[in-house]
Parts: C-alpha cells; structure tokens; sequence
C-alpha cells in the first residue's frame, strides 16, 4: 500500500554523491516501502537539485524510530545555534531545547 506522504521544501545548500558536491534546490520527505533498505515502510530523505541531472541525489531511507531521534537531534542543535546566533549578536536568550521525540 502506498502511503502517498510526502513533504517538499526548497532547499539552500550542499550535498555529495561521490567524490563530487552538488547545490541543492528541494529537500523531500516521504514516508512509504523501503527501495533500497532491508526494511519495510521508512521515512525517505532525498536531498536533490532539479536543475541538473537526475543523479544529482543524495537519498536516505530510515525507520521511523530513527527519524524520530533525528528530529530530537536536530531540534537540540537548531536550538544550540540559535542560542549561539543570539548571543554572539549580544541578544541572548535562553535556548528552547525540545527533547520530546
């Protein structure tokens, strides 16, 4: 059963496939079957830039516990350069760590 879930958000960055870095334009997010993993349905990461070719991927595919302490994860770091970021512009404040997954 396809789950039809996917999220898209343009994207500002860099990613490698190989030994080459590429620009990225979207980030998408999905949930459905496991392509490439040894697993069942699996939150699907795919980092891409649609303005070159197709190979122009870098792609992770993850179980939902896993994306889970990854959200955790980057929560407590956007929350740490956040407060870092505050405070190096003399705008401290407390960081806002969200430890929930």
């Amino acid at each position: 059963m396809c789950t039809s879930i996917i999220e898209i958000v343009d994207a500002e960055g860099m990613a490698k496939r190989g030994e080459a870095w590429f620009p990225l334009s979207q980030a998408v997010v999905a949930y459905d079957h496991a392509r490439h993993a040894p697993l069942g349905d699996v939150i699907t990461l795919d980092f891409l830039n649609t303005r070159l070719d197709p190979g122009a991927r870098a792609g992770v595919e993850m179980t939902l516990e896993t994306a889970k302490a990854l959200r955790a994860a980057l929560d407590r770091a956007i929350a740490a350069a956040e407060f870092e970021e505050a405070e190096i512009r003399g705008k401290a404040a407390p960081p806002r760590l969200n430890r929930a997954a």
